[in-house]
């Protein structure tokens, strides 16, 4: 069996600081784990290099990504002509191993005839041309809202390219129908999120607060931030924490007018850690019901209650392990109901049978090479 793969990432995948990226760097971490050589293709800009990844992987290629006007003129979408990557192409015929794209961002080189007979993987991380509309729908930025609207629409049409893999790896039960349907001669398989939990480090009891928290500069997850800040978070008399990356002016404002609501920004990973599991609920809002949301595995891997939306549990198949909440309603509601209420160890231990192993990175990984392994 070929136990080398070629990885292709949109972006640094170090630190694991967000969804794109947490779940790349989990898998190549999972991979390692089973003996698996990776080599690394990302795509350096704001984020730096990283040694951390070189411990994982045989060999890392770091790539410029192209960005600017130029760029947007081209008929793909933006952010797949930015990823040309100069000198991948070179070095990804150095040997004939497997390839695995992670997300349409990287596919430039997908239909490229010189890999025509390499086995090819695609794992996909959203329905992209959703995912940009949907951000386009929460922009309140005339350009960036045109620009998204745009990206929708030459997703929309690149998507076929997904016709030159051999297998899709779908993030959600829902993404993987849809892809199923879009391409019925693919093998389409459901494979979650790669994240840091391997076991259950929920702790039983109470606390006394609530946490919302996601990287705050994507306007999805700022949407869903101002919504929380206006209309639940006030309604409540327990104090309240919106935790995240970047918050924007609005999310400050909004939270200064009440004293029971603060904002922790741009918090370390083990700041952020001990948020998720000290929180007496996990308030988890979404107006986008696109792929796996990460912040949900990380609130059941090691957080108490946990209140969810349809869309944010859409596709996910965890629906029996939250508290279903739609609209500011419920979810006060759901709320004042779960500070009241310790979480208990029997709610840990269905949680346990649920998630582990089939939500872990080291079951994952053991799946994914059993599909290269079929496919030699």
């Amino acid at each position: 069996m070929n136990r080398r793969l070629h990885i292709i990432a949109l972006n640094v995948p170090y630190p694991p600081d967000y969804g794109g990226v947490i779940d790349i760097y989990y898998k190549l971490q999972a991979l390692h784990s089973l003996g698996v050589g990776i080599v690394l293709h990302c795509f350096a800009g704001e984020r730096q290099r990283a040694e951390e990844l070189e411990e994982l992987c045989e060999k890392v290629y770091y790539y410029e990504r192209r960005t600017g006007w130029a760029t947007n003129l081209s008929a793909l979408p933006y952010n797949v002509a930015g990823r040309k990557g100069d000198g991948l192409a070179h070095n990804l015929l150095a040997d004939n191993s497997p390839i695995l794209f992670e997300g349409l961002h990287s596919c430039y080189h997908l239909a490229d005839p010189r890999i025509a007979t390499r086995l090819k993987i695609f794992r996909a991380g959203n329905i992209e041309h959703d995912y940009y509309r949907h951000l386009a729908r929460s922009c309140r930025e005339p350009l960036a809202k045109a620009f998204h609207y745009l990206e929708a629409l030459r997703f929309k049409h690149y998507e076929r390219v997904i016709n030159s893999a051999d297998i899709i790896l779908g993030i959600s039960l829902s993404d993987t129908e849809y892809f199923g349907r879009r391409f019925p001669s693919k093998r389409t398989v459901f494979m979650p999120a790669f994240h840091a939990g391997e076991r259950i480090t929920s702790v039983a009891g109470r606390s006394d607060f609530v946490l919302y928290h996601a990287k705050l500069s994507v306007p999805e997850n700022e949407r869903a931030a101002l919504f929380l800040l206006r209309e639940v978070f006030p309604r409540l008399a327990a104090p309240c924490i919106v935790a995240g990356m970047n918050p924007s002016q609005r999310i400050l404002r909004a939270a200064a007018r009440y004293p029971h609501i603060s904002v922790v920004a741009n918090p370390s990973e083990e700041e952020i850690n001990t948020l998720v599991s000290e929180a007496q609920v996990n308030m988890l809002a979404t107006f986008q019901a696109t792929g796996l949301k990460l912040k949900l595995l990380k609130s059941l891997f090691s957080g108490r209650h946990v209140v969810a939306d349809n869309l944010m549990l859409a596709g996910s198949g965890l629906d029996a392990l939250c508290r279903i909440a739609n609209g500011a309603d419920e979810m006060v509601a759901a709320c004042h109901e779960l500070l009241g209420a310790p979480f208990t160890e029997e709610e840990i231990s269905r949680r346990r049978s649920v998630l582990i192993p089939a939500y872990t990175s080291s079951f994952q990984a053991a799946r994914l090479l059993a599909l290269l392994s079929d496919s030699d």
